[in-house]
């Protein structure tokens, strides 16, 4: 008997892998040999877009009744001012959908050779993605590229894909195509999937989908404990990180990527804790940008939590609602970093 959400895994899988290779060759053909100007975000567009399109369409294919929280609309594209996007956008996804099968890939997804989209599915794939999510039934979550900044940088950005059933994540699949396999051996290369599935352990496969390596958080010390956190000071509060390293004795400076990619290096350690803290008031957290971290975290053997030390709501919406942060560690520090951000904030609030 198979186990629960095989298929669904193999589908994300093969659905993060073909995406990952799309936004490669958008960076390598729209970022690297053009020249920029500050602030233009259009190649980031185009492989937001067309990595959506091409999830959203092989996860449709393999489960017709599923709906999809994704994080575009292809409204822009549908007008005569968005037709050059439009044409590179369609182009780029058929060529994800079409490439050869891979390990693992199955043609009755919808992909392989002679898959290609008309313009009008592709466009429709991309805006099934405005399900306005809840906390009954099964839905997914796509987070075509997470960490733009990254993306653009040539630095670290994921492609993100999430099952949720009544509220509860069951399977997350993040690709990183930037991410060494293995930081100790960088002849290794780049390139990985992290996946998990509830019950059943995290693993990190190559880009290929080849050599699962199972993932376990392992034990932190004083001397070893140090954050993940974002690149960007708006994104989380720096500041407020450096207060609760100093409450820990901790030493290490952080580690600072964009993405969820943080989640995969603390799953198979890099890092002793992710931590992000909002920097000011209204903002929300989106659910595809934590669902499958979350997971993967869980799965690893560590715990996810608000600064509440409540888990994190996927139930709610589109968003995790009213932002008390987010704090991912191995079980063993778990307690203490929260007991340390509790109380750092309650200082933060005694100086109002």
């Amino acid at each position: 008997m198979s186990q629960a959400y095989s298929t669904e895994e193999q589908v994300a899988v093969a659905a993060v892998r073909r995406a990952c290779h799309l936004t490669s060759s958008v960076f390598n053909k729209l970022v690297k040999n053009e020249t920029l100007t500050k602030g233009d975000k259009s190649p980031v567009t185009v492989g937001d877009f067309a990595a959506q399109a091409v999830i959203s369409s092989i996860l449709h294919r393999a489960f017709p009744a599923d709906p999809i929280v994704g994080e575009e609309d292809a409204s822009d594209l549908r007008v005569e001012s968005g037709k050059g996007m439009k044409d590179r956008i369609i182009e780029l996804a058929n060529e994800a959908l079409t490439a050869e099968l891979g390990l693992g890939d199955s043609r009755v997804w919808g992909i392989g050779p002679g898959e290609a989209r008309t313009e009008a599915e592709l466009l429709d794939a991309i805006d099934r993605g405005n399900y306005d999510g809840g906390n009954v039934g099964r839905m997914w979550t796509i987070d075509p590229i997470d960490g733009t900044k990254g993306f653009l940088r040539g630095e670290q950005y994921a492609v993100c894909v999430s099952l949720i059933v009544d509220s509860i994540v069951q399977v997350g699949v993040i690709g990183c195509p930037n991410l060494p396999i293995d930081p100790s051996h960088p002849e290794k290369g780049t390139g990985c999937i992290f996946t998990a599935v509830r019950g059943q352990g995290a693993q990190q496969l190559t880009l290929s989908g080849a050599n699962p390596t199972p993932l376990r958080i392992p034990a932190s010390t004083p001397e070893t404990l140090n954050f993940l956190e974002s690149v960007e000071a708006a994104h989380s509060s720096h500041s407020f990180n450096d207060k609760v390293s100093s409450l820990l004795s901790i030493t290490r400076p952080p580690t600072r990527m964009d993405s969820q990619a943080k989640y995969g290096c603390l799953a198979r350690g890099d890092g002793g804790a992710y931590l992000r803290m909002p920097t000011g008031v209204g903002y929300m957290e989106k659910i595809w940008d934590h669902a499958p971290g979350q997971i993967l975290i869980e799965e690893a053997g560590g715990v996810v939590t608000d600064s509440r030390g409540e888990p994190l709501n996927f139930g709610i919406g589109r968003t995790l609602g009213e932002n008390f942060g987010v704090i991912a560690a191995g079980k063993d520090v778990h307690p203490r970093i929260l007991e340390a951000v509790q109380k750092a904030l309650a200082e933060t609030k005694a100086k109002v």
